[in-house]
Parts: C-alpha cells; sequence; structure tokens
C-alpha cells in the first residue's frame, strides 16, 4: 500500500472484537481508531478524518445506516458494513446509501483486513495515479498545474510568486488537514524559520486576496485558531 499509514476508524459496541482486529489492522501498518457508538464515530470521524470507515449496523443510540447516511452528506470515503445479520435486505439498503461493500459477523479478522486494503487499493492508488498523470491539483474552482506552474480560478488565470505557488501546492495537496505556521514555513521556504516571523501569515493574506471571492470572509484558505491553517476540503 506504500509508504502511507491509512487510518481506519471502526465503529462497533462489541469492542472485543475491535480489540482483536485492531491488531490484524496494525500488523498491516495502519491505524485503527475504534468507536462504542454511533454518535461517538461521527465525532471521531470528523477529527481524524480516516481513509475508510467499518460500521456495524446494530450499535445504540444511532446504527451503522444512520451513521452512514450523515457521513455520506459530506463524504465518499470508503465504507464496510458489518453486521451479524444476513437478510438481504440490510444489504441492499447499506448499499444504497452508499456502503462500498458489507463483512458478515461473526468474520474472519484476515478477511476484513483484505477488504480493506482492496477497498484502499481501489480508491487511493486510482486516485495517486489519476494525479500524477494530469499533474493537475483541483478543489473550490481552482486548478493548480503543477507542470506550467499555473493557477487558473473558473478559467481565468491567476499570478502567483513562487512562494505562494508553493503554499497553495500545499494546501491543494491535502484538503482538509491542518498546518502549522512552521509547516508551512518549511515546504515554502528555504531558510530556517523565526518563530515570530510573521512572514507565513503576510503570504496567506496576499493567497487570499487573489483567490477567494471575499478575501476578508475566507471560505478556502481557512484559520484554525491555535493551529495553523487549512485548505478547505469540497463539500
Amino acid at each position: 500500500m506504500g509508504e502511507r499509514k491509512f487510518v481506519i476508524l471502526a465503529a462497533d459496541d462489541e469492542v472485543e472484537l475491535l480489540d482483536a482486529l485492531q491488531l490484524f489492522v496494525e500488523r498491516e501498518g495502519m491505524e485503527l481508531i475504534k468507536a462504542d457508538d454511533g454518535r461517538s464515530a461521527l465525532e471521531l470521524f470528523e477529527t481524524h478524518k480516516p481513509d475508510l470507515i467499518l460500521l456495524d449496523v446494530m450499535m445504540p443510540g444511532l446504527d451503522g445506516f444512520a451513521v452512514l447516511r450523515k457521513i455520506r452528506e459530506k463524504s465518499r470515503v470508503p465504507a464496510l458494513m458489518m453486521t451479524a445479520r444476513t437478510e438481504d435486505y440490510d444489504k441492499i439498503l447499506g448499499l444504497d446509501l452508499g456502503a462500498d461493500d458489507y463483512i458478515t459477523k461473526p468474520y474472519n479478522p484476515l478477511e476484513v483486513v483484505a477488504r480493506i486494503k482492496a477497498q484502499l487499493r481501489r480508491c487511493y492508488d486510482y486516485q495517486e495515479q489519476s494525479r500524477q498523470e494530469s499533474n493537475v491539483l483541483k478543489g473550490c474552482g481552482l486548478e493548480l498545474n503543477l507542470t506550467e506552474g499555473t493557477l487558473t480560478k473558473c478559467g481565468h488565470e491567476i499570478s502567483l510568486t513562487r512562494t505562494e505557488f508553493r503554499i497553495l501546492e500545499l494546501f491543494m495537496k491535502a484538503p482538509g488537514r491542518i498546518y502549522t505556521k512552521q509547516q508551512i514555513f518549511d515546504h515554502s521556504w528555504d531558510e530556517p524559520y523565526m518563530e515570530d516571523d510573521s512572514t507565513v501569515m503576510v503570504h496567506i493574506s496576499n493567497l487570499r486576496n487573489k483567490i477567494e471571492d471575499d478575501p476578508k470572509k475566507p471560505v478556502m484558505i481557512r484559520t484554525i485558531k491555535g493551529l495553523g491553517y487549512k485548505f478547505e476540503k469540497e463539500k
């Protein structure tokens, strides 16, 4: 699966099953985040931005179907449903809500890991291949061409400085990820970072003036108080 460490969110009120599954998942170099009910699963989904989700159908509070329905309002992250039921109705409902695969309990952890890896390959390897072939990053109406060094917004070219280009490249390669000022500086400048330096803030402001419809109310490059900045994911 490459050097990237994938994050898996698994929600099941049978915690002992998740504990066992965690051993097999981590053996493959992935991280497993565990939730024991539907509401916790939604909270962890927002904070950890997992690469794939495993949802048990029968959970207290919000069941797996309700959780998947909420997640599908904002994300197409790969989703596998887990259930002790075998009725076709449950499988059809899950697939209609946007599930990518179905696992019947009790399950073999090795089979679950194999299903996880198959979904990750299908989703992320293909996306990475497409990105490398086009070498164009897209998001929020912007297209950043890494080969030609150009930026367009809704078809209109926007002139960027070298530093602005590198900052935007960093953001658009990982939408939704929060970067600290030091991480942005280390990526975009070839000199040591000064902790009290306002250089990053100035360049972020200049970049917003060029790409945002209203720079005073930015919707693309968001400030995360006390943490840094992020490029908003498309909804």
